[in-house]
């Protein structure tokens, strides 16, 4: 039997990679400091714990992250499976009840006979045996440290925010309607409209309201992908409007119009007790949130299950640290897996905790390790990482853009259809390789 896998921490991509390294035979000692200690942004003792939305956005295959999921679907994916299992009505996204969805994880983990988990917190990477270091973007300052020691380069960071969550039962329905976009669903989002003169109200009190002071952070560096609202609010009354509380595609049944703004609920559960505020990440302080999110009319009585925060994420600076198949150039008997190697998002995170678990188990059996196709979303994710080009490296989610073109068409395609025949190109090389590879599908692929 190969010697044990170290893998160090158990959220998404530590969850991923000690099951992928486990389903080939190799044992794996999983260190997890929770429930020992805890990050400002954690809370449950499980493992594979969900700390910001519980969506892991479009499940439609023609898009790049429905695309993504697709492929580690096929690949045997743990968190895949996980989330299918526990999924709540979100429209066209894959949401999750996240409590039931990390017990999942929770359960594969300490129910496998080759994964054995301990409870401590790692302060320095091992120099010698195999390790998947999967901790995530609030690595401990003694665990960042020596990773630092090793690759040589000081930790870039940006801020991440948290949405709030409010219990269902106060929302004032009188005020709110459950509808998705243009009708396209199955109405699982509860929209809470304002009109213009409640809308004004609304973005002078945010835009002017106390934000959480950084202390000792300094030159915060934003992910696009996840602004505060607060912070896309100051760009300028219309990023709002076209962002997340644009009102395209609703109609307000009490008045039979469109309202000026809208401010969209999903579930959190499958029950829909709780309701996270989609988009509304926020670093307000407590006080500020509980007063201009209540100026929302349907949130003036809410009562407020968790309330936004921030937290700085950590992660390296991949191009010039990582190998192609992400292990450190400075280390190589350590991989490194999840929102630490540069990628952004529950899904991209899983799956590159499903590549570096996939390639710690083959180099430790003694084989050589797999990459996908670069015309895979998989191996997009991976060429941003390899990305050299790149001066000031920041972490991405996938998208159609880390894919080569396609072929020049004599007929211009839509954005749609581009989606449609990238979807279609990378699910073809992706099965082509694995049977190359000798990887047999978990499911049945699907028609494109």
């Amino acid at each position: 039997m190969p010697d044990p896998l170290l893998v160090i921490g158990a959220g998404l991509a530590g969850c991923e990679a000690a099951l992928a390294a486990a389903a080939q035979g190799v044992p794996v000692l999983v260190r997890e400091m929770k429930p020992l200690a805890y990050t400002p942004a954690h809370h449950s003792p499980l493992m594979g714990e969900l700390v910001c939305s519980n969506s892991l956005r479009s499940d439609d295959p023609t898009s790049a992250v429905g695309l993504l999921k697709l492929e580690m679907s096929l690949l045997g994916s743990a968190v895949m499976r996980a989330a299918r299992a526990t999924a709540v009505g979100a429209g066209k996204a894959l949401a999750v009840d996240r409590q039931a969805f990390a017990a999942l994880l929770d359960q594969a983990l300490r129910g496998h006979p080759l994964i054995t988990l301990e409870s401590v917190a790692v302060a320095e990477l091992p120099r010698e045996g195999l390790c998947v270091l999967a901790s995530g973007p609030l690595t401990t300052p003694e665990l960042a440290a020596d990773l630092a020691r090793l690759t040589g380069q000081e930790g870039l960071h940006f801020y991440d925010a948290i949405a709030p969550i409010v219990s269902a039962d106060s929302v004032d329905m009188a005020h709110a309607f459950w509808a998705d976009r243009y009708a396209d669903g199955e109405g699982d989002y509860l929209n809470c409209p304002l009109s213009k003169e409640e809308w004004q109200a609304f973005y002078q009190a945010l835009t002017t309201a106390d934000q959480v002071p950084l202390k000792d952070f300094e030159n915060p560096r934003f992910f696009e992908g996840c602004l505060p609202i607060e912070v896309m609010a100051g760009r300028g009354e219309k990023t709002l409007l076209f962002g997340p509380m644009k009102p395209v595609g609703l109609v307000d049944p009490a008045t039979g119009r469109r309202p000026h703004a809208v401010v969209q609920l999903r579930k959190e559960d499958h029950e829909g007790r709780l309701l996270n505020l989609v988009g509304f990440q926020t670093k307000l302080t407590h006080p500020a949130q509980e007063r201009v999110f209540r100026l929302i009319p349907a949130l003036a009585s809410c009562e407020f299950a968790r309330l936004g925060s921030i937290h700085r994420n950590t992660f390296i600076d991949a191009p010039r640290v990582l190998t192609p198949d992400l292990r450190l150039v400075s280390a190589p008997q350590v991989y490194v897996a999840g929102q630490l190697s540069g990628v952004e998002g529950y899904v991209e995170s899983a799956a590159s905790g499903l590549l570096c678990g996939l390639n710690a188990g083959r180099r430790a059996r003694g084989l050589e390790p797999l990459l996908p196709p670069p015309t895979t979303a998989l191996g997009g994710l991976l060429g941003h990482l390899g990305n050299t080009v790149t001066k000031d490296f920041q972490p991405s989610n996938v998208n159609m853009g880390l894919l080569p073109p396609l072929p020049p068409s004599p007929q211009r395609l839509s954005k749609k259809q581009r989606g449609v025949e990238l979807a279609r190109r990378a699910l073809a090389d992706l099965l082509a390789w694995m049977e190359q590879s000798g990887l047999t599908p978990a499911m049945q692929p699907p028609s494109l």
